[in-house]
């Protein structure tokens, strides 16, 4: 039997590449007979260009910027030389899982030192930016990367608005370019499909789970909306909301007011740069596996992409997932992993016996 293991992260708890040794080596000690090759995958979620770029091997550049409350720490980014691609995750340096839930505060958080990053990317060459939304801790509709890149945001006055300034959207009144960067282009990978405004925007949907209180949605949607008017004043293209730019607080919408972007599935991109249909073409069955499958993996999460894409070439896939949402869906089959104390202090190394005993269990 051949098996392709290709598991998502199992958020909060076991990495990618992590959970896919696991099983390959659990189904090994069932029977050392089968061929078990893995290709751990990501959909434009936290860490996705980390992983493609470990599954390429390109160089790994690191740098200091600033995180998403504007202290320093230690980033970095990957780099292509042949293609003068830069690889790298708003997760990196601008990521929440860097706030501890008191610091979590979408009025402050910026996404500067993402840019700090791409800015030190294109001095050393690069002319693409592959850049993964999952895991952001900012909704400022991209104001922090272009700053980084030499955009001024002014208050009524004319005076400069620091980055990382409590009330920052509140405060802009003016757009100022102080630089002119030609040939940068931003490809973006994106794991849902949430417009930046509206009742499915990312001011409801992702705004919570970045600090923003529901009391506060329409003062932060008003100040949204007079620096997506000032961006369009400013910009020589015709801007208008679209699906995937309520991805990380907008990131996208702010960087296609100025630059060449293109927003594209963050599974479909890294399928294509790992070569994943012919993995599959190779295996009997394809296992694969988040930690909880619901109604929006169906809308670009990497398993459903994986789902699709191994049906259309006639090829058998499981799912290892926890919750119930996943029964009764079009894998062929769903190991249901039994729920974890996530207040354990031993969340991580339960999580990897759960994870081994469901797919031993499976396999008896």
């Amino acid at each position: 039997m051949k098996w392709l293991v290709a598991p998502n992260a199992f958020k909060g708890t076991i990495e990618a590449d992590r959970a896919a040794d696991l099983i390959r080596k659990t189904i090994l000690a069932a029977n050392d007979s089968h061929e078990v090759s893995t290709c751990p995958i990501a959909d434009g979620g936290d860490g996705t260009c980390h992983l493609l770029s470990e599954i390429l091997g390109l160089e790994k550049i690191s740098a200091m910027a600033c995180g998403p409350l504007g202290s320093p720490m230690e980033g970095f980014y990957s780099f292509d030389p042949d293609t003068r691609t830069a690889f790298l995750d708003v997760s990196t340096v601008s990521g929440i899982k860097w706030l501890k839930q008191y610091q979590k505060d979408p009025w402050t958080c910026s996404s500067y030192g993402t840019g700090e990053l791409v800015a030190m990317a294109h001095a050393r060459g690069a002319e693409e930016i592959v850049l993964g939304l999952g895991g952001s801790a900012t909704v400022d509709l991209g104001t922090g990367i272009l700053r980084a890149l030499g955009f001024l945001f002014l208050d009524e006055s004319g005076r400069e608005i620091p980055v990382f300034s409590p009330g920052f959207l509140n405060q802009v009144a003016h757009i100022q370019q102080t630089k002119n960067i030609k040939g940068l282009k931003f490809t973006i990978l994106c794991d849902v499909e949430n417009t930046y405004f509206g009742d499915r925007g990312a001011i409801p949907v992702f705004g919570p789970q970045k600090g923003l209180k529901e009391v506060d949605f329409e003062n932060f949607e008003k100040a949204s909306k007079n620096v997506f008017d000032l961006l369009q004043k400013k910009s020589k293209v015709n801007l208008t909301d679209q699906k995937g730019f309520g991805a990380a607080g907008g990131i996208a919408l702010g960087l296609s007011a100025f630059f060449d972007t293109r927003l594209v599935s963050g599974a479909g991109y890294f399928f294509e740069k790992v070569q994943m249909a012919d993995r599959i073409g190779k295996a009997d069955i394809v296992i694969t596996g988040e930690g909880r499958y619901d109604h929006q993996s169906d809308e670009g999460k990497g398993s459903h992409e994986l789902l699709k894409l191994a049906h259309s070439l006639g090829k058998e896939i499981w799912l290892i997932t926890s919750g119930t949402d996943a029964i009764g869906s079009e894998f062929d089959r769903v190991l249901q992993l039994p729920d974890l104390d996530f207040e354990s202090p031993e969340l991580v190394s339960q999580a990897g016996r759960q994870l081994v005993q469901t797919v031993k269990k499976a396999l008896d």
